[in-house]
């Protein structure tokens, strides 16, 4: 592991990064050590540029860009200042009401944001001071807590039961499933999540916000939040902001209906997926075909997620390592995919249609080191054919 580490700070250590030397290394795993994988993520998702001597420079810029998205989108907006009955399409309060049909998904989605730990719901250790300070004015989730209707905690599969025993479990007397808001002067990560969300709808109207993306934004937010270095956990929020942005621009056609059929569209990634299933393993493709168990069934949440629903935290945290640093820019994601399927052909071949689609809707726990050494190996052998 020293030298893995020291790999790494080498390659940190140059005026100028050798960006394809650190995807090489960063493919097989970034240490949670010294926050390599926070200043790591930042490079491989171009958000900090090569030249070191331009770091200082871009944080200062992207972050105060960040501070007045916050101060002119949810701080100090305008307000309505008209008539709520107005129902002119340029009416700000028409503006507001829209806004909250968008806020009441995004607060429902990021109060059951990986449920399993506590991260989320605990304490930022740097709160929006104006927005905490407001009586609650300011808080996103005050303008739509009315419309929430109670409903279960969504329930996580996977592995990672070991890795995750340093993580506090969720606290059993929040019964409705639901993040509670806390204390005035306090702020909830969650509450972070549902700002950076907020405004990236209101920053890409073309897009808006999409079912899912909370799971996108929700490892590199707390990738970057658990720093241990302290100026990179208080600018986490705008940090990751620009992150996700900057990868949301990658895969912003998954989410997209209208380019499903496109070379860049969800569709055509699962065509790929089962194109990779047959030229691996032509018996375990034959049996999914003749079930007619159709991609779409298993691999829709798999490939527009990025897997981010199928594992615990630090299981996904490390398989984006590999799809930060794949310069074939999320390719490698088919070959996991594959593999996933290929490491349970035993059951596949055994199974029936309805236990066969639990199977794969409902992956059963893995080592991923296994998944992913499957994966190299599966890409390995078709770059030979």
């Amino acid at each position: 592991m020293n030298n893995v580490i020291k790999a790494f700070e080498e390659i940190l250590e140059e005026a100028v990064i050798d960006f394809e030397e650190l995807q090489k290394i960063a493919f097989n795993g970034i240490p949670d050590d010294k926050g390599l994988r926070s200043i790591v993520w930042r490079i491989l998702l171009h958000y900090l540029p090569k030249e070191k001597n331009a770091w200082e420079t871009t944080l200062l810029k992207k972050r105060q860009l960040y501070k007045q998205f916050i101060d002119e989108i949810i701080v100090s907006p305008g307000g309505p200042t008209d008539h709520p009955l107005n129902i002119s399409p340029d009416s700000s309060w028409s503006t507001y009401f829209k806004d909250n049909e968008v806020l009441l998904q995004i607060d429902k989605d990021v109060r059951r944001l990986c449920p399993d730990i506590s991260f989320f719901q605990s304490a930022t250790e740097f709160p929006c001071v104006e927005i905490v300070n407001s009586n609650g004015t300011k808080r996103l989730h005050k303008r739509v807590e009315q419309s929430v209707l109670k409903y279960s905690t969504l329930e996580r599969r996977g592995l990672g039961v070991a890795k995750l025993s340093n993580e506090i479990k969720r606290s059993d007397n929040i019964t409705s499933g639901d993040y509670a808001p806390l204390k005035e002067g306090c702020e909830a990560h969650w509450e972070v999540v549902e700002r950076m969300l907020f405004l990236y709808a209101k920053l890409n109207p073309g897009q808006g916000y999409v079912q899912g993306m909370n799971e996108i934004i929700g490892p590199i937010y707390h990738t970057f939040a658990i720093d241990a270095n302290k100026e990179y956990r208080q600018h986490a929020e705008a940090d990751c902001f620009f992150c996700f942005t900057n990868l949301m621009a990658e895969i912003r056609d998954f989410f997209i209906r209208t380019l499903d059929e496109t070379e860049s569209g969800i569709n055509y990634m699962m065509c790929k997926l089962s194109d990779c299933v047959k030229k691996n393993d032509r018996l375990v493709w034959d049996q999914l075909e003749r079930q007619e168990l159709r991609p779409q069934y298993y691999s829709f949440r798999w490939l527009t997620l990025l897997l981010s629903q199928e594992f615990s935290l630090p299981d996904v945290e490390r398989i984006w390592d590999t799809l930060f640093a794949d310069s074939q820019r999320f390719d490698f994601l088919i070959y996991i995919c594959c593999a996933m399927i290929l490491l349970v052909r035993g059951n596949l071949l055994h199974g029936d249609f309805a236990s066969n689609v639990k199977l794969l809707q409902s992956f059963p726990p893995m080592d991923v080191s296994l998944i992913l050494n499957k994966a190299v190996e599966i890409s390995t052998r078709l770059s030979q054919i």
